[in-house]
C-alpha cells in the first residue's frame, strides 16, 4: 500500500515509528506537509497537488494534524476522503474531538462519566459558575488548549473569580470543572486503536503539580485497566466515532471520570511506558481495513 502520513515535522517521534513500522510490513510510506498541499476542487474530480505531483496513488492516510493547522489540516483530510483514500481517523472525528465543549456534550449524552462541568457565555456572575461544579478548587480549561497549556487550578474563590474575570476580558472561551482531588495529580491514557486499548499508562504530574503531561514534567508507567476504565475508553471512541484515540481520565472514588479525547495522541510517552508497539497496532488497522 501507499500510505501518507499528514505531519509538518518528519523528525517527530510518532511520525518516524509509523514510517518504520509500514516499511517493515512492506509498505511505501512518505510523509507530506498538509500545510503545502493544494486541494483542487472540480466536477466529479476531487484532487490534492503537493510539490510536482497529483497525489492519485495514495491508498490512506494517518492525520497527525496538529490543534494549530486544524482547520486547513482537516480540509485536506476532508478532500483525501472525498478522493475514497482511508483515512484511520476521519475529519469530521478531528474538528469534533478538536472542540472540548462539543465533545464533552457528546460524551454526556452518551452516558460517560466525567467532572461536573460548567460553560457560560462570558457571565459576569462568576460566583455562581463556581457554586455549579461545587466550589473550589476548580479547574479552568480554554477551550482550546493543548499540553496543559491554558489549564489553571484555582485554590480559592477568589483566585477562581480573578482568572475568570481575566480570561473574560480577553473573550478567551473556557469550561469550568470540578476539581478531582483523590486523583492525586494523576490521570490515565488509554491508547484505543480498532475501538480496543491495546495499551495504557498512569501519568504523574511533577512535585507541586496539578497537571500531570509528559510535556510538562510528568512521568509515566503502564497500568493495567480494569473494566469500568477499558469500558469507558471504548464508549468515549465510539461515541466521538475515533477508532484510533487517545482517551484521558482520572481515577475517583465514583468510579472513572473522563477528561477528553485526543484525536492524535503522540506514542513516544506510551509505548516507552508499556513497552507495547502501538505504531505497528495502527499500520495492521489500516491493512485490515484499507
Amino acid at each position: 500500500m501507499n500510505i501518507v502520513i499528514l505531519s509538518r515535522n518528519s523528525y517527530l517521534y510518532s511520525t518516524q515509528r509509523l514510517i518504520e513500522e509500514g516499511r517493515k510490513r512492506g509498505h511505501q510510506v512518505e510523509v507530506i506537509d498538509p500545510l503545502k498541499c493544494d486541494i483542487i476542487i472540480e466536477k466529479e474530480k476531487p484532487t490534492i497537488f503537493y510539490k510536482d505531483r497529483y497525489l492519485d496513488y495514495v491508498d490512506a492516510i494517518i492525520p497527525r494534524v496538529g490543534a494549530s493547522i486544524t482547520f486547513y489540516g482537516c480540509a485536506v483530510v476532508r478532500q483525501f476522503e472525498m478522493m475514497n483514500v482511508f483515512t484511520i481517523v476521519t475529519s469530521d472525528a478531528i474538528q469534533r474531538s478538536r472542540d472540548k465543549l462539543r465533545s464533552l456534550q457528546r460524551l454526556s449524552k452518551a452516558g460517560i462519566g466525567m467532572p461536573k462541568t460548567v460553560f457560560t457565555n462570558y457571565s459576569r456572575d462568576v460566583e455562581e459558575v463556581i457554586d455549579h461544579v461545587g466550589g473550589t478548587p476548580v479547574i479552568i480549561k480554554l477551550l482550546e488548549g493543548t499540553q496543559g497549556l491554558g489549564v489553571v487550578l484555582a485554590e480559592t474563590k477568589s483566585a477562581a473569580e480573578s482568572v475568570l474575570e481575566a480570561f473574560n476580558g480577553l473573550q478567551a472561551r473556557v469550561i469550568v470543572q470540578e476539581f478531582i482531588k483523590e486523583a492525586k495529580g494523576a490521570d490515565i491514557r488509554a491508547l484505543v486503536v480498532d475501538g480496543q486499548v491495546v495499551g495504557a499508562m498512569k501519568r504523574q504530574g511533577k512535585e507541586g503539580e496539578f497537571r500531570s503531561n509528559l510535556h510538562r514534567g510528568g512521568t509515566a508507567k503502564i497500568i493495567k485497566l480494569n473494566e469500568a476504565e477499558l469500558k469507558l475508553a471504548m464508549q468515549a471512541s465510539r461515541a466521538l466515532k475515533l477508532p484510533v484515540c487517545g482517551v484521558d481520565m482520572l481515577q475517583s472514588d465514583r468510579g472513572p471520570l473522563l477528561l477528553e479525547v485526543n484525536s492524535t495522541p503522540g506514542l513516544e510517552g506510551i509505548e516507552e511506558a508499556t513497552g507495547k508497539n502501538i505504531a505497528r497496532a495502527i499500520i495492521t488497522y489500516i491493512e485490515r481495513n484499507r
